[in-house]
């Protein structure tokens, strides 16, 4: 006679439930407390398998018997986590993706549900959707103005994402189920392990020093209001965000409260060999969501004081005169700040703006249009081609990571290539 063991306190049971079978154990939930959790399922074997995992979950560790579903954790992982802890412009790019792209995929899931094969086969088909259709994009135009899937008798734009919009999407989502695991929600963070194509990064545009050359000149002698700006930007390497959120008070002008107007140099001829000024990176100026931010910039590295080169001081001395005279044409129309750079009435410059007469100013100086980013690259690759050691081109272009500098930024010139080319045809030929 086949005798039963009998269950131990707590080992929980399975038994018939509706049309199928329910099983549940005790489990203790992360806030210490004891209580059931139940699995469900409609044969028998499968309610034993689920059994037997969840009471290996049991001995692991804190169980959660609520879990949220992936769109009400986001919720509170955007509000609580990234907001109060992340830059602006992180918090609203992770809003974004979050909002356009993964929860209208998997927010009804539960994030304890979550497979690795759901997420896989959602950012694949992400990756072949039309966003445009998706997000009905055209539809919410008005109608004169719809011009593709909305439009009577119009062809699908075929606005796919880019490979880099899909690897943000996947980061969101891995970062959010990242601190599920540390709340104890999920056990692995299915969306770590999610296979994508290989990003090929775009090729990176830059100038040669002649190109460079140009660009300034040709600023200089049409009187540019935003010179000094580009002179910091191809000089030092700034971001444009830091050249646009220089303040005044940041500028150690060598024991002088300001420059020019003290020695009375009004060509700032003088300038060039009485300061010996320090240029101190504090703040940056972003437009986020429609707010004008000027907060503090992206690391702590970015703080790094730089002394300015003589060429930096003259255009900021030249800068200061002309931002005297602005003042006193504006009148009372003049909005008092400490910026740098500002308009004709004082107020911050938008840096859409300034890309505007960036891209102006490359198209009157007949050099290739390039990004002002692309400018701090020009820095780190003129540079390396002046033979500056790697740590001292760290240092300028203030990089958290010196692989960033290495591997990023610092791209030896065409002409440094074959020169190098050259030099090793010549020892290894008779």
């Amino acid at each position: 006679m086949t005798t039963h063991r009998r269950r131990a306190n707590g080992e929980g049971s399975i038994f018939p439930y509706r049309n199928g079978y329910a099983a549940y154990a005790w489990v203790t939930r992360p806030d210490g407390t004891r209580t059931r959790k139940y699995v469900y399922g409609k044969t028998r074997e499968e309610v034993h398998d689920k059994w037997v995992r969840l009471h290996q979950q049991a001995k692991a560790g804190p169980v959660p018997t609520r879990v949220p579903t992936v769109a009400g954790y986001l919720a509170y992982w955007l509000a609580e986590i990234v907001e109060p802890n992340r830059a602006p412009l992180t918090y609203a790019t992770y809003e974004t993706l979050a909002r356009l792209y993964i929860i209208p995929g998997l927010g009804d899931k539960k994030i304890d549900r979550l497979q690795v094969r759901d997420v896989q086969t959602w950012l694949n088909a992400v990756a072949k959707t039309c966003q445009c259709c998706a997000q009905s994009k055209d539809a919410s135009r008005p109608r004169d103005k719809r011009r593709c899937c909305a439009k009577p008798g119009g062809a699908c734009c075929l606005d796919y994402p880019s490979a880099r919009t899909v690897r943000g999407i996947r980061a969101v989502l891995r970062s959010a189920l990242s601190h599920a695991q540390v709340e104890e929600l999920v056990t692995k963070n299915v969306a770590a392990v999610v296979k994508l194509p290989p990003l090929r990064k775009r090729r990176a545009l830059t100038w040669s020093s002649e190109a460079a050359r140009a660009f300034l000149e040709s600023a200089c002698d049409s009187g540019d209001p935003l010179y000094a700006a580009y002179v910091l930007v191809l000089v030092l390497g700034l971001r444009k965000g830091e050249v646009l959120g220089l303040t005044w008070s940041v500028l150690d002008w060598g024991g002088w409260d300001k420059p020019c107007d003290q020695h009375g140099a009004p060509s700032c001829g003088e300038c060039r060999d009485r300061f010996e000024v320090t240029l101190h990176v504090e703040r940056q100026l972003q437009r986020v969501r429609g707010r004008l931010l000027h907060r503090q910039t992206k690391t702590e590295e970015s703080d790094a004081p730089l002394p300015l080169p003589p060429i930096c001081v003259v255009a900021l001395c030249q800068h200061y005169l002309r931002q005297l005279e602005a003042r006193k044409t504006a009148g009372a129309a003049w909005h008092t700040t400490d910026l740098v750079f500002t308009t004709r009435y004082g107020r911050p410059v938008e840096p859409r703006n300034f890309n505007r007469s960036w891209e102006t100013r490359c198209r009157h100086a007949s050099v290739e249009r390039i990004s002002v980013h692309d400018a701090r690259r020009t820095c780190a690759s003129l540079l390396v081609d002046l033979d500056v050691h790697p740590r001292v081109a760290m240092a300028i272009l203030r990089h958290a990571d010196f692989s960033i500098t290495m591997e990023v930024y610092s791209r030896a010139s065409a002409q440094a290539t074959r020169d190098a080319l050259r030099r090793l045809g010549e020892s290894l030929g008779r």
